[in-house]
């Protein structure tokens, strides 16, 4: 099968894939006997790790956006690869930890638990979900055109909905690492 000329479909095969993995992971439907114990510390480190990766992912999203709208095609390809790759490592690490050890437990007051970290934490696992298809879709149009093709495409579009939601996504997730771990 030629990708290129299937990219909806595939990138919609892939996304189902994707997700079904990360909800599987997310509510531990995954045997952990399938998945070797890390040491307690390299578990721990993961949340704090996740940060940075995120931190830098917002940096690679800038980068890419202002590279595409300078016309830096090379400088832009490299961000969003980056961005991906960093996703990729993100999500990983974080499905890792989620499928042994679960959810974190939010600690913090009552009105922060009970309002706050829920909406933030709801808007922050949307915005993630949605990124997954739209993220393939780009990508697999990007890595099977040429760039005067992929100008008559949808990617230009999808590609700025894409990134704004990724930037959202990543800000939001870093706003749920500091409830977490450093403000509560």
């Amino acid at each position: 099968m030629n990708v290129s000329e299937h990219v909806p479909a595939v990138s919609g095969v892939l996304s189902v894939v994707a997700l079904a993995l990360v909800f599987a992971a997310a509510l531990q439907a995954i045997p952990q006997s399938l998945l070797p114990r890390a040491p307690d510390a390299v578990l721990a480190a993961i949340p704090h790790v996740n940060a940075v990766v995120s931190a830098t992912a917002i940096g690679t999203i800038v980068v890419g956006v202002r590279a595409i709208r300078r016309g830096d095609v090379a400088r832009h390809r490299a961000a969003m690869l980056s961005t991906t790759g960093l996703f990729a490592l993100f999500l990983v690490a974080y499905l890792y930890r989620v499928a042994l050890l679960g959810p974190s437990d939010f600690s913090g007051p009552p009105l922060v638990e009970g309002v706050i970290y829920p909406g933030i934490l709801a808007v922050h696992i949307v915005l993630a979900v949605v990124c997954v298809p739209l993220v393939i879709y780009v990508l697999l149009l990007a890595l099977t055109r040429s760039v005067p093709e992929l100008r008559e495409t949808r990617h230009p579009t999808v590609g700025r909905v894409a990134a704004a939601l990724w930037l959202i996504s990543f800000t939001l997730g870093i706003v749920v690492y500091l409830m977490l771990y450093v403000l509560f």
